[in-house]
């Protein structure tokens, strides 16, 4: 990381602190780092850290992101006064974006309202179709959640709010490509995140929850071709928008797949300042917003020695690979398998990625060349129907960087 305005922070306001219980989740757990730590970030320590984040990003565009738990806990009026912190705050050359992460459960008329006023992005977690989003995607008491997340999802359709679904690949979904890529089609979807499950639940395994690998590669092969044949230019896929970027030459924009990491950090509703969403221990505290600015956390040489460490830990194995410019190792957390000659550090996805990044290779060639030929994305035409994925396993039961018009 070259300077502190590289640093995307994501901002916890309200912690841990969730209306859903996931199966799968992984950040529950860290409310125990910090048992004394407020409920809420206060509104002085909020202006605190938006005054410091514009001081430390200098491009004429600062972007906040608001994450949790689930941050809608805190209230509409709460955002509201966020907004209103940084219009006072922000030079007038300057500008602010904002994006919000949630479950859904609370959006109703008014968030909808204040988002599309306000021109905020919004990441919506859901799963597919009832039965996959429910089975581990439940509400305190147990119950199912996913018609609370359409009505939220239609809410924000209507007012025209950036939605960009996100959906963790299970095992429960991982089987069923075809259900899950067709539900989201019918629903409209234009911004489509896929992410799959890897959280390990113990030194070395993966979450019960995870799909295996095979089952991924899968899943991630099967969704390709039914997008490749018809929604390329309508649908952007992340996933597929990043196995473009190589191919068409330019760097990837998601940290998993980059060479390094160590620019998007995390910061907690007590000012603890993380190197990492998933790494949000003692061993990566990097320090409080209340003793050092935002602008010395992001430049502490602690955030380019865990970045870099994502390059010089890949397995040997990983340097010979033909997808490594693909996924370059992939994130860190998933780092969680062995090699074949018995090296310790190799992705849980590996299998996967090798898959799918073979798979998808040559269509997205060919688009590449269709793109730098000046033709617009909805005019590719794939060259063949969609290939069956023929396993032996069953099919039935803040990036949009090439959407194009």
């Amino acid at each position: 990381m070259d300077s502190s305005s590289d640093c995307l922070v994501m901002a916890k306001p309200a912690g841990p602190r969730c209306n859903q219980v996931c199966g799968y989740c992984y950040y529950l757990g860290t409310a125990a780092l910090s048992p004394k730590a407020p409920g809420r970030m206060s509104e002085e320590f909020l202006e605190r850290y938006v005054a410091q984040r514009l001081e430390a990003s200098l491009g004429p565009v600062t972007h906040f992101e608001w994450h949790g738990g689930e941050p809608t806990l805190l209230g509409l009026e709460y955002f509201k006064a966020i907004a209103r912190m940084e219009k006072k705050l922000c030079p007038s050359d300057r500008r602010i974006t904002n994006g919000l992460q949630t479950n859904g459960l609370l959006i109703n008329e008014a968030w909808a309202e204040f988002l599309g006023r306000e021109a905020w992005t919004v990441g919506l977690s859901l799963d597919g179709p009832a039965q996959l989003h429910d089975k581990y995607r439940r509400t305190a008491e147990g119950g199912p959640t996913q018609t609370r997340v359409l009505r939220a999802y239609e809410t924000l359709r209507k007012r025209e709010v950036f939605t960009n679904v996100l959906c963790v690949v299970h095992e429960a979904n991982a089987v069923r490509p075809d259900d899950v890529y067709g539900f989201f089609r019918e629903l409209g979807v234009s911004f489509l995140q896929f992410l799959p499950l890897v959280t390990p639940a113990s030194e070395g395994l993966p979450h019960p929850a995870a799909a295996s690998p095979e089952v991924i590669g899968d899943f991630l092969c099967r969704v390709f071709d039914l997008w490749i044949a018809s929604d390329v230019g309508r649908i952007v896929v992340q996933t597929f928008d990043e196995a473009l970027r190589p191919i068409y030459g330019i760097p990837h924009a998601l940290c998993i797949h980059r060479e390094t990491c160590g620019d998007a950090a995390i910061l907690e509703r007590d000012g603890g300042f993380f190197a990492c969403d998933h790494f949000v221990d003692p061993e990566h505290l990097i320090g409080n917003i209340k003793e050092r600015s935002i602008a010395s956390l992001a430049a502490d040489p602690r955030m380019s020695a865990f970045g870099l460490a994502k390059r010089a830990a890949l397995p040997r194995c990983c340097a010979d690979c033909e997808v490594l410019a693909f996924c370059n190792g992939g994130c860190p957390k998933d780092r969680i398998s062995r090699s074949a000659d018995g090296e310790i550090g190799l992705n849980y996805l590996c299998p996967a990625y090798k898959r799918f990044f073979s798979h998808c290779k040559p269509e997205l060639e060919r688009l590449a060349a269709h793109m730098k030929s000046g033709h617009k994305l909805r005019d590719f035409k794939n060259v063949t129907a969609p290939r069956t994925v023929n396993s032996g396993r069953r099919n039935d039961g803040p990036s949009p960087g090439f959407r194009q018009s």
